[in-house]
């Protein structure tokens, strides 16, 4: 073989010769104009032209890394998802069978380790036949792998429409294309230019690159591709569309003998092995690839999170633009939290929840890990296209904020009212004053009028409880979701029986009415609009869950009270890797000790093991067979219910009913779900075994030890106050405002 060095040199000359030969004879289709196409016959001017414009080109060749798939990984290494807008994986040389590369070489270029770029002899042999009237091309593969790396950094710059055909290139075209190839020669090896052509030339449109073609066509990888294989996919760059095997058998099999036939030529294999080959039969074994989340081998919706997770990140790129070009072009390994152990648990309770689900019933679980934020499993019933599961088709992720999206249409549905599952916060704020759960309150008020006395710091209280006030813009009197509760009782019980009075009570009780606020910021609770958006305690309506409240934050709260106080930012994203295989990002574990006291936490958790054991929880049929805490919740119209729980180690919130209407329109009253009749659905009707069904099997993976106790009272520092009497209340200076109707709150 010559030295591409010693031989590009001469090819320039070579081509000036060329060039000269093409004016004195006048053979049209200059060499200039594509060296193929006949045209008007050019002057020595025009050469003289050329000549000029050839040596005033650019010689270095830019090359973009072509676009690579994306792989998002659960947190075991299994694949999720693939993102790409070109499906190609780039292999080394040395994966890819040396039959395909003798089979390329053979028919596309069998001079190639022999020139600099150019095939001077390739040149003449094309001018003769189309001067006689044939058609032959004398692309090199140098000048092939050129071509290929302008249009894909074309596509890369979102260019792509700027893409040139080979049949429309001009003058100016054909001669940059040369100069480059010329250039490239003297930067890259030929192996090099050869694994870099193999990786980048289209087979088809669903497979760029021979790892993604091997893999389409043949479902094996391309180091283990055999001769009558190699010889199939060498023909097809020479017209992916027109010698397509699926489409057109009898042309691919002509085509991939044609190649078998150069290799026989040109001494690449021996004619038996020739023989076998072309008697060989067509078998395909097509892998078709299959893009994006929704066509995610588990967890679409956590996959759709991450992705927007990535977009939302300026991190990833300075615009929207620039993060999805990444995202789909770049080639990442996206590393999550993701748990398979959990989430195949997760998608089978919630899709047996419903069953067929004709009325249009959500249902949803997600899951975070105490002490680290890590979501580690999100499911729920829809899915996104047709006949991918349980007929129920949404776009939107159930779990997570509406902002989860980012000029994506796929996105959060904002939260979901969630009912008496806020009554820990005031609880929260009660214990984190130092006051005792087992203080008693008077659970028998109901009425809260305008101008009502609470203990404010920072800002009126808005709304109002008072049937007398009704026409000034007072709600009627607050109700219990059942009679016979209206009475002084403990603020534990209280929380444990649902008492929406006694919630009322404890807020009137505390020091500060502010401390519900400091507690839900404490707590990362926000409103499901997300972005920041805070979620208002001084409305008295929040305190029973009248607000869209996301799952997510909702099981991120608690698991707050799992880790004795610890908040933990929710993370998906463990680790983002480029192409070649180094870390540019992920999300690192944010986690803050005594965002509420510990010893507040420990108590929230003694107080809402009770709810399980002897309050509205003991409606759920099943018990789990681990130390466990949770409350219910139940907005008015009973079509969003919950159970929002935890053990040491998970914290999980559970989801039943309509995730985009809170309202009378789609009541969940006198209703049918799978098979059962409801009067009237509770959180611990459907929520509740959903709940318990799935943290049976999910807690075994992670601690299922028992809670940290809290500490007696008498050991405690900060003192305990025994009872608080109705009439001692000082009073403050609010403003009066006009209320708002707060949802009621329910078990």
């Amino acid at each position: 073989m010559s030295s591409e060095k010693t031989t590009a040199a001469g090819t320039v000359g070579i081509l000036g010769k060329l060039l000269a030969f093409l004016a004195v004879s006048a053979v049209v289709g200059a060499l200039a104009a594509g060296l193929l196409t006949p045209a008007v016959a050019v002057t020595g001017a025009a050469v003289n032209g050329s000549q000029s414009m050839f040596n005033s080109l650019p010689a270095d060749l830019t090359v973009t890394p072509p676009g690579q798939v994306t792989k998002i990984l659960a947190a075991d290494g299994s694949q999720i998802a693939s993102l790409f807008t070109e499906n190609r994986t780039d292999v080394q040389l040395s994966q890819i069978a040396p039959v395909m590369r003798n089979a390329i070489v053979s028919v596309e270029d069998y001079r190639f380790y022999e020139h600099g770029g150019l095939d001077p002899i390739g040149i003449l042999r094309a001018l003769a036949t189309n001067a006689s009237g044939g058609h032959q091309g004398a692309s090199t593969l140098t000048q092939q792998y050129v071509t290929n790396v302008l249009n894909e950094n074309l596509v890369a710059q979102g260019q792509g429409d700027s893409v040139v055909l080979n049949g429309d290139k001009t003058t100016g075209d054909k001669l940059r294309e040369m100069k480059l190839a010329l250039g490239l020669e003297k930067q890259m090896s030929k192996d090099q230019i050869l694994q870099g052509y193999l990786n980048i030339v289209p087979f088809s449109g669903n497979a760029y690159g021979i790892q993604a073609a091997s893999q389409y066509f043949f479902s094996e990888n391309a180091s283990q591709l055999t001769l009558p294989q190699a010889a199939l996919l060498a023909g097809l760059v020479n017209g992916p569309s027109y010698y397509d095997p699926v489409a057109h058998a009898d042309r691919a099999v002509s085509r991939r003998n044609l190649v078998l036939g150069t290799m026989l030529q040109h001494g690449y294999i021996k004619q038996k092995e020739y023989d076998d080959a072309v008697k060989a039969p067509l078998t395909l074994a097509l892998k078709a690839p299959h893009q994006g989340c929704a066509y995610a081998s588990q967890a679409e919706y956590f996959c759709n999170f991450v992705e927007n997770q990535i977009l939302n990140d300026p991190a990833y790129g300075a615009t929207t633009d620039d993060r999805r070009n990444l995202l789909e072009r770049g080639g990442l390994t996206i590393k999550t939290t993701l748990d398979p152990r959990l989430q195949g648990p997760a998608q089978a309770q919630v899709d047996s929840t419903t069953g067929a689900n004709p009325d249009k019933w959500g249902s949803s679980l997600v899951t975070v890990q105490p002490g680290t934020g890590k979501v580690v499993a999100m499911a729920q019933n829809s899915r996104f296209l047709p006949g991918h599961g349980s007929g129920f088709e949404s776009d939107y992720n159930f779990n997570v904020d509406a902002s989860d999206a980012n000029g994506n249409p796929l996105g959060g549905v904002g939260g979901m009212q969630p009912g008496s599952t806020m009554k820990p916060v005031t609880l929260t704020a009660w214990l984190g004053e130092g006051k005792s759960p087992e203080q008693i309150v008077d659970a028998s008020r109901r009425v809260y009028p305008l101008g009502y006395p609470w203990k404010s710091t920072c800002g009126p209280v808005i709304g109002a409880y008072d049937s007398a006030q009704v026409g000034e813009g007072a709600d009627k009197d607050l109700q219990n979701d059942e009679d016979g509760y209206y009475q002084p009782m403990s603020v534990r019980r209280g929380i444990y029986l649902s008492i929406n009075t006694a919630t009322f009570a404890s807020a009137a009780g505390l020091n500060d009415f502010c401390d519900i606020q400091r507690a839900a910021d404490a707590l990362g609770m926000h409103d499901g609009a997300g972005k920041g958006a805070k979620l208002s305690m001084n409305t008295l309506g929040s305190l029973l869950g009248s607000y869209n409240v996301s799952p997510l934050t909702m099981a991120n709260a608690f698991a707050t009270f799992a880790s004795n106080g610890t908040y933990c930012t929710p993370v998906s994203i463990a680790e983002v890797d480029d192409r070649q295989g180094k870390k540019i990002g992920g999300q690192a574990q944010d986690c803050k000790a005594n965002a509420i006291s510990p010893e507040a936490a420990k108590e929230a958790t003694n107080v809402l093991q009770d709810v399980l054991a002897k309050g509205s929880g003991q409606l759920i049929p099943q018990k789990l067979s681990v130390p466990a805490a949770a409350k219910t919740g139940t907005n008015q119209f009973n079509n969003q219910t919950w159970v929002v729980g935890y053990t040491k180690g998970l914290a999980t919130a559970s989801f039943f009913g309509d995730p985009f209407n809170g309202s009378d329109a789609h009541p969940g009253q006198h209703v049918w779900v799978n098979g059962v009749f409801y009067e009237a659905i509770d959180g611990a009707y459907i929520a509740g075994p959903q709940w318990v069904q799935y943290m049976q099997k999910a807690q075994a993976f992670y601690d299922h030890g028992d809670f940290a106790p809290p500490t007696p009272p008498q050991q405690n520092n900060q003192p305990r106050q025994t009872q608080l009497s109705t009439q001692n209340q000082p009073p403050v200076t609010t403003n009066p405002v006009q209320p708002t109707k707060p949802a009621k709150g329910r078990g």
